[in-house]
C-alpha cells in the first residue's frame, strides 16, 4: 500500500468516529478517557486554536512528561495543521528555551512543575503558555513578534458533548509538516528533524500491516512520548488501531515497569534494549551463576526443559499475554539476544532513527535472525556504502518517504546527512545479507580503525563487559592509539556480594585479560581500564553521548 493513497488526519479521524464508546487513552493509576473524550477535547483544542489567531503550519510546543493529556494535544495540533514542537522534559531550561525560541513556537503546553524552572523573557517568540492539562493561563505576552496572537478565555471555548459527526478534522497533505523533533544526539547539539505527514503515516500503516496489535488491544506505554520511538509505536500507530493505551506517568525504572505489566496484561510490548538487559542480568545471570543449573544446561533434553522453564517465567514477568516484544532505540546486547533467542522468546529487534520518524527496518520474532534488525520497511529504499554489501560493512543509506525533509532551519545540516541524490546518510555501518536482512555493526563516528587497519566497533566490546558480574556499563574509547575501556560499576551488586570497592580492579582486571584471551581477535587489544564514578551521560533513546568522553 502506498501513503500517498492515504491520509495522515482522516486515519485519527476515523479511530475516533469507529471507536467512539471505547476505553482510548489512561494515566497509569489516574485519568482515564474513552475515544468520545479525546474526539471532544481535540475540539477544544481546536476552538481555543481558532480564538487565538493560530495558523496551519503555525508551531505549537508541547513540554511535559507522559500522559493522556499529553497525546490529546499532541492528537489536536497535528489534526488542526499546526506542527507539534515536543520536547523532552529532561532538557535542561536553557536548552528548552532555546528550542522554543528556535522552532519559531508561537504557544508552549506545559506542565507547571516544569513551567516555573522557565524564563519568558528568553523565549520572546512565544505569546501564551498554557497549563496541561487544564488549558489554564500560565503566561502571555502582550506585545509578540506575530500581533494576530490573541489570549482567549479557555473555559469559554469548551464545547458541549461532542457527537461523532462532529469530528470533521480539515484534511493536511502529505506533504505538510507534522512534527519538529528535537532530540540530543550522541554527535553533539540537538538539531529539529522535520518529519512530514507522509513519514507518520508511513510508519503508521507499515505498522497496522506488519506488528501483531488488534481493536481493543492494550498497551502500556512508557517511552518517551517525545521521542519518536515511543510516539510512534506506543501511541499513534495503537491509537488508530482503536487500542487501550495506558501512559507509564511514573518515572520507567525496571521494578515499576514489571509492576504495571502484571496490572495491565499488554498484547504488544516495545522497549529499549537498556530495561531488557537489566531483566536479564538481575533475573537471569544470577540462575546461571548457581554450579548445579550451570551443570544442568548442558546435559541434552534436560537443557531444553529448564530453558522451557525459565521462557515461561519471563513471559510471566512481561504480563503473560503478550505476543511479541519489540526491542528498539539502541543496540541489544548479543548475548543477551543469543540467550533469548535460544529459548524461542517472542522477541524482535528493530532499527529506526528520529530522521525517519523513526523505523527503517523490522521483521516479526518468527522470521528475525540472530544478529539481525530486520528487513527494510515499505515506504524505503536501503543500499550499503560498500565494495561488497554482503561482507563487507559500509555506513546504510536511505531513500524514502518516511525520510525527514531535513533539520529545522539548518541547512548546512541537512546537507551534511541528505547528499544530492536524496540518500540519508545514517551514520550507522551494517551489511545486508541476500534476503535482505540488515546487520548493524556499530555507528562511522565511534568506529576506531586499528593499527593494522582493520576497523575495530567499541559497542562489541562493551556488550562482553556489560554482561560481567559487578559491571552496570562500560564505553571502550580511543586515548593515544590505545582502547580503554570506561566501567561503571553495579553499586547494589558489589554490595549484596560482600565486596568492596577497592577490589573492583583486580576483579575488572581478570575480566580484561577474559575478553582478550577468549573473546577478541588478536588485532583487537584492550589496554587497560579505567573506574568511573558517575553513570554515563546519556541521549532519550539511552545510547551514551559519546562525544563527552573522548
Amino acid at each position: 500500500m502506498n501513503t500517498i493513497d492515504k491520509n495522515l488526519v482522516e486515519l485519527f479521524q476515523k479511530a475516533i468516529r469507529d471507536n467512539w464508546e471505547f476505553q482510548s487513552l489512561s494515566d497509569y493509576g489516574g485519568d482515564r478517557f474513552s475515544y468520545r473524550d479525546i474526539g471532544t477535547k481535540i475540539l477544544w483544542v481546536h476552538s481555543y486554536f481558532k480564538a487565538a489567531g493560530v495558523r496551519k503550519g503555525d508551531k505549537i510546543a508541547l513540554l511535559g512528561k507522559n500522559s493522556a493529556n499529553w497525546g490529546i494535544l499532541y492528537l489536536a495540533t497535528v489534526t488542526y495543521g499546526a506542527v507539534i514542537v515536543p520536547i523532552l522534559p529532561d532538557f535542561k531550561p536553557a536548552d528548552i528555551q532555546s528550542i522554543i525560541t528556535h522552532s519559531d513556537s508561537v504557544i508552549l503546553f506545559a506542565e507547571e512543575s516544569i513551567y516555573r524552572e522557565l524564563n519568558p523573557d528568553s523565549m520572546p517568540l512565544l505569546g501564551i503558555i498554557l497549563g496541561i492539562p487544564d488549558l489554564n493561563v500560565l503566561f502571555s505576552r502582550k506585545l509578540v513578534t506575530d500581533e494576530r496572537i490573541k489570549v482567549p478565555d479557555p473555559e469559554l471555548l469548551k464545547p458541549v458533548a461532542a457527537t461523532p459527526e462532529m469530528i470533521e478534522f480539515s484534511p493536511s497533505s502529505n506533504e505538510d509538516i507534522a512534527v519538529i523533533s528535537y532530540t540530543s544526539g550522541t554527535t553533539g547539539f540537538s538539531k529539529g528533524v522535520v518529519l512530514q505527514h507522509k513519514s507518520l503515516l508511513g510508519n503508521i500503516l507499515y505498522a497496522q500491516k506488519n506488528m501483531p496489535l488488534n481493536p481493543r488491544d492494550k498497551i502500556l506505554s512508557f517511552l518517551p512520548l517525545a521521542h519518536t520511538y515511543g510516539c510512534a509505536f506506543e501511541f499513534l500507530f495503537p491509537f488508530t488501531l482503536g487500542c487501550d493505551i495506558t501512559f507509564l506517568t511514573k518515572t520507567p525504572s525496571p521494578k515499576i515497569i514489571m509492576q504495571a505489566f502484571q496490572e495491565i496484561h499488554p498484547e504488544l510490548i516495545l522497549s529499549v534494549p537498556l530495561v531488557i538487559e537489566k531483566i536479564y542480568k538481575t533475573q537471569i545471570l544470577p540462575l546461571f551463576r548457581k554450579p548445579m543449573l550451570h551443570t544442568m544446561v548442558r546435559i541434552p533434553l534436560l537443557n531444553i526443559f529448564i530453558y522451557q522453564k525459565i521462557r515461561q517465567k519471563m513471559i510471566e514477568v512481561f504480563g503473560g499475554n503478550f505476543r511479541e516484544l519489540v526491542i528498539g532505540g539502541a543496540p541489544f546486547n548479543a548475548e543477551a539476544e543469543k540467550f533469548f533467542k535460544k529459548m524461542n522468546f517472542p522477541f524482535t529487534v528493530g532499527y529506526g532513527m528520529t530522521e525517519c520518524g523513526p523505523l527503517i527496518s523490522y521483521t516479526s520474532w518468527k522470521t528475525t535472525r540472530l544478529g539481525g534488525s530486520g528487513k527494510v520497511v515499505d515506504e524505503l529504499e536501503v543500499k550499503i556504502d560498500s565494495p561488497d554489501q554482503y561482507r563487507q560493512p559500509g555506513e546504510i543509506l536511505l531513500k524514502g518517504n518516511h525520510v525527514m525533509l531535513g533539520y529545522y532551519k539548518n541547512q548546512e545540516a541537512t546537507k551534511a546527512v541528505i547528499d544530492d541524490e536524496g540518500w540519508l546518510h545514517t551514520g550507522d555501518l551494517g551489511v545486508i545479507d541476500n534476503e535482505g536482512n540488515i546487520y548493524i555493526k556499530g555507528r562511522s563516528k565511534s568506529m576506531i580503525l586499528g593499527p593494522n587497519g582493520k576497523n575495530i566497533y567499541p559497542e562489541e566490546i562493551e556488550a562482553i563487559l556489560n554482561n560481567r558480574f559487578m559491571v552496570m556499563e562500560s564505553l571502550v574509547i580511543e586515548r593515544n592509539h590505545k582502547l580503554i575501556a570506561l566501567i561503571y560499576p553495579d553499586d547494589d551488586a558489589v554490595a549484596k556480594a560482600g565486596y568492596t570497592k577497592e577490589q573492583l580492579p583486580d576483579i575488572y582486571k581478570g575480566y580484561i585479560h577474559d575478553l582478550q584471551q577468549h573473546h577478541l581477535p588478536k588485532y583487537i587489544q584492550v589496554a587497560d581500564f579505567e573506574i568511573v564514578t558517575a553513570e554515563f551521560e546519556k541521549t532519550p533513546k539511552k545510547s551514551i553521548k559519546r562525544f563527552l568522553y573522548q
